[in-house]
């Protein structure tokens, strides 16, 4: 039986991962590789289709290697413990502006954006891992799950509220801020990871294939359970990552900038948190919740219902800050959504998990977590990509002044790109959430 201090400890996995560095790569890494650090929406849109395609071979691969390391931390932990610090330093790195010109910059962006997602795959395909070898009772794993989603969200609210407020404190330059808070938001999330590996445990065993076969891959084809998990995780990521980096495009852009009510101000980050906070929240009612569905797979299509439907609602709002509460109200019941689906998310990869043992007779715990991974970057980048592109498209144009090294933000068509943020933070969305709901209604285990 896990003790209340092991079930923390894993949560502080993913309060690092999700809560800190995923999500400010999500939320300001769009608007602060083309509105601050200068690179062009088709240099950032670029930069993130490449990292993609960099992890279809190191999440898997991790995840192979993972799953046969042995050693005195266990099989999965020693990947958080070892790899702590080179995730916090390389993060603090991604989110510094270095004074190389436009293309020295564009190096830099690209080298420590694919280490970031290198290193990112080193700690947590063995994180969510974990979740396979610390438990075999079933209600468990959804605690750790849910422990693990209000981890995530609680240091999310934290992270994306105190954003604009640390910003103010630290002042100077935009890029000297995130350079700043690259570097304390790294130390952080690089010691939660430590605690992490440090505080869980490993009880089961896996049974390991020790030699390296090609036969787990071709396993995964035939594996239906694992196919549509995988796509809803991709849709999921998809859905989650559209919003999140249109949130700053959509403050900046059709509501004129930062809104402030009394002494609130409500900036891309703050706004954003709302939806973090319900998350958690939810996120903790989440077992209870699939109790009263009936299974994981009602529960899942129940939550994506709701934000299908919210996310639609939402592009009915009038773009005027004057209704920024109904903005807000009805991104935290697209909140509500997401915070229920979140955790089903990893206990159903569990389940994966151990119906591959039984058909197979040995374990790709490590590879099949590391799907998930996978499909946490694909869906957060490739929206990230696509948005960058479809923006460009519309009519916002970003550039470095050669001489200066400042950068440039130019508007050939405003009505076209306001319309396009819009679509992007709601119909877009809800396009997805159909989707994975639908998937998640055919998905083939009926826990």
């Amino acid at each position: 039986m896990a003790t209340l201090k092991e079930k923390i400890g894993y949560a502080l996995g993913d309060a690092a991962s999700g809560g800190i560095t995923w999500k400010i790569m999500s939320t300001a890494f769009p608007l602060f590789f083309t509105n601050v650090f200068g690179l062009s929406f088709a240099d950032a849109g670029l930069l993130m289709l490449i990292a993609r395609m960099f992890d279809v071979v190191t999440d898997p691969l991790m995840g192979s290697i993972a799953d046969r390391t042995q050693s005195r931390w266990g099989t999965y932990r020693p990947w958080l413990i070892w790899g702590s610090i080179p995730f916090g330093i390389i993060f603090a790195c991604l989110l510094f502006t270095p004074d190389l010109g436009p293309a020295g910059k564009r190096v830099w962006a690209y080298s420590f954006y694919l280490l970031m997602m290198a290193v990112y795959t080193l700690v947590n395909v063995p994180y969510g891992s974990l979740l396979g070898v610390m438990t075999e009772d079933d209600n468990e794993k959804n605690e750790f799950s849910s422990y693990r989603m209000v981890g995530a969200y609680a240091m999310g609210f934290v992270t994306l509220l105190s954003f604009p407020y640390l910003q103010k404190i630290i002042g100077g330059t935009e890029s000297h801020q995130y350079a700043v808070l690259g570097a304390g938001f790294g130390i952080v999330a690089a010691v939660m990871t430590l605690v992490c590996g440090l505080l869980t445990k490993e009880r089961i065993k896996p049974k390991r294939a020790e030699k390296f076969s090609f036969t787990q891959y071709s396993n995964l084809i035939t594996n239906k359970p694992w196919i549509y998990m995988t796509l809803v995780a991709i849709c999921t990521n998809f859905f989650n990552g559209f919003r999140y980096a249109a949130a700053g495009y959509m403050i900046t852009y059709c509501l004129g900038g930062d809104v402030t009510v009394g002494a609130l101000i409500i900036n891309y980050t703050v706004f954003m948190a709302f939806g973090e906070v319900t998350c958690m929240i939810f996120g903790g009612l989440s077992p209870a919740f699939t109790r009263w569905a009936g299974s994981k797979r009602k529960a899942f299509v129940y939550s994506s219902a709701i934000c299908a439907f919210s996310s639609i609602a939402y592009f009915f709002i009038p773009m005027n800050p004057a209704y920024i509460w109904v903005m807000v109200v009805i991104s935290i019941i697209t909140s509500i959504g997401a915070g229920l689906y979140s955790p089903l998310i990893w206990s159903m990869y569990a389940d994966v998990s151990d119906y591959a043992t039984e058909k197979y007779g040995t374990s790709s715990t490590g590879l099949i977590f590391s799907s998930g991974t996978m499909a946490q970057k694909f869906g957060g980048a490739i929206s990230g990509s696509l948005i960058a592109l479809l923006l460009g498209m519309a009519g916002l144009i970003s550039s470095t002044d050669p001489v200066t090294g400042e950068t440039i933000v130019t508007i050939t068509d405003a009505e076209s790109v306001k319309t396009m943020v819009w679509s992007l933070f709601s119909l877009f969305p809800a396009i997805v959430a159909v989707i994975m709901g639908l998937l998640a209604y055919m998905f083939p285990l009926k826990k």
